[in-house]
Formats: C-alpha cells, sequence, structure tokens
C-alpha cells in the first residue's frame, strides 16, 4: 500500500495514504471519544463557512504572512488547548471546526502533476483497520458503502469551503484590510504589566469604516460583512481564553506571542 505524495503534511496528519478498495477491502472505520491529535494544538484552521457557529466558542484570527489563513484559537499559546485535557478529550458542548471533523480523513493529489483529488486517510490515527467494530469502509462488491459515500461528500463540501475561504481572504487583501494584530491582556493583581499577544493579522476597522458605500453594499448582499462581523465580534473572546489557561495553569508569560499557524 503506497502512501500518496506529502512533500509536507498538513495539521494533524502524521502520514497519508489513499483508500482503495483492493487494500482495504475489509477496514472499518470506528469512533472513538477521545482525540489525542488534538493535544496540545492551539489554532485549528477555520472556514467561511464556520465563522458563525465559531465566534460563539473561540476567538478568530488570521495567520501573519502574505498568505493568512482564518484560524479558531483553542488556546492562546503554542502547546496549549483549553478545551482538550490530556487524554484528549473534550467535556463540554462546543463547535468542533470541520477541519477537526475532517480527521484522519481528506482529499489529496496522488501525482503533484494531477489536477484529481482522491479520498486519502492517516492510517496512523488508530480509528481506521481491520477492526471487528466500526462502519465498513466497502461492501462485499468492493463498492463504496453509504459511511464512505457521506465521508467523501463531506470533504468534497470543504474544499469547496476552502474556496470560498480564498475568495474572502482575497477580498480583504484586495482592500488592504488586514492588520497585524495585537492585543493586551492584564490581569487584576499586576495590571501595570499585561500579557501582549502578537504574530496574528485583524481587521483595520478604521479602513473597514472607509470601504466605499457601493463595495459595503455588495458584501452585504453576498454575505462577506457578516463574516466581517463574526470576527470581529469573536476577538473579545481572547480574554475569555486567557482566563481559562490561568484556571487551569497554563497561563503564559509576559510579552507572550500568539505564533501564526
Amino acid at each position: 500500500m503506497a502512501s500518496a505524495p506529502q512533500p509536507q503534511l498538513p495539521l494533524f496528519y502524521k502520514d497519508l495514504m489513499p483508500l482503495n478498495s483492493r487494500d482495504h477491502a475489509k477496514w472499518k472505520n470506528k469512533g472513538t471519544d477521545s482525540a489525542n491529535w488534538l493535544i496540545g494544538q492551539h489554532a485549528i484552521p477555520l472556514t467561511v463557512d464556520e465563522f458563525v457557529q465559531t465566534q460563539r466558542d473561540f476567538p478568530i484570527i488570521f495567520s501573519s504572512g502574505d498568505n493568512p489563513l482564518p484560524l479558531a484559537l483553542m488556546g492562546l499559546n503554542e502547546g496549549v488547548n483549553t478545551f482538550v485535557d490530556d487524554k484528549g478529550k473534550i467535556n463540554e458542548p462546543i463547535y468542533l471546526p470541520a477541519y477537526i471533523r475532517r480527521y484522519p480523513f481528506m482529499l489529496a493529489k496522488l501525482t503533484p502533476e494531477g489536477d484529481d483529488l482522491s479520498l486519502c486517510f492517516d492510517p496512523t490515527a488508530g480509528t481506521i483497520g481491520e477492526f471487528d467494530e466500526g462502519d465498513p469502509l466497502f461492501d462485499d462488491e468492493g463498492k463504496a458503502t453509504p459511511a464512505t459515500q457521506n465521508i467523501l461528500q463531506f470533504c468534497e463540501h470543504f474544499e469547496g469551503a476552502g474556496q470560498r475561504t480564498k475568495a474572502f481572504i482575497d477580498e480583504l487583501k484586495k482592500h488592504d484590510l488586514l492588520m497585524d494584530g495585537e492585543i493586551a491582556i492584564s490581569q487584576n493583581d499586576n495590571p501595570d504589566k499585561p500579557f501582549v499577544y502578537r504574530g496574528f493579522q485583524m481587521i483595520d476597522q478604521e479602513k473597514l469604516q472607509d470601504i466605499k458605500g457601493n463595495i459595503l453594499r455588495d458584501w452585504n448582499k453576498n454575505g462577506m460583512m457578516v463574516l466581517i462581523h463574526a470576527h470581529i465580534m469573536s476577538l473579545d473572546l481572547m480574554r475569555a481564553i486567557f482566563a481559562r489557561q490561568v484556571s487551569q495553569g497554563t497561563a503564559p508569560k509576559a510579552d507572550a506571542e500568539v505564533p501564526a499557524t
């Protein structure tokens, strides 16, 4: 069984293998009540389709650099996830970004020069294999089961959301609306020495106010303003995440930075 080309694997993925009925005829996909791959992951890639749901639980920021990506912050510091315990369990009701729910599957090119995407999976995940329990991936005739078809459909929807996310980012960049972000969070016992977070991007609200009316009308019609407001409103949750880190004993040192992911 050959792995797909993987010059640089995405977050979570340690290996990538194309799913096929020859090698995986008897394999099953079983559920799990823990997600070890989430332990210590503080920033999760996000699509614009999820901004409204996400802003209720997590701050939404943009990675730094020339090719920014939206990220949902589950912690403010690298190596800290305030929602996942040391066993990989989430013990409270929160929205789980599609990037998390997609794992260990994803669509990937089997050859660098090809355009077609194939359904692949991470064989190290421990949830896919020749198990006694779980949902079969193929039937006795070697055809994809409804469970596999649902996985494929989910991954296809995720790819479509990725294209919409790129279009959103391109529009922000076109109007130069992204700026270097900075947030200072003070604790009551030491208000003169706030914890300062940098290393991310956010929407420049002053430049947003200068956008021409005809463009704003278009953004209102196509839903872009909803996404912008969801991002802006979510930023206040950085203080809530910080408070979670304080209560969990994972509070950062002064002048900390949120690294680009």
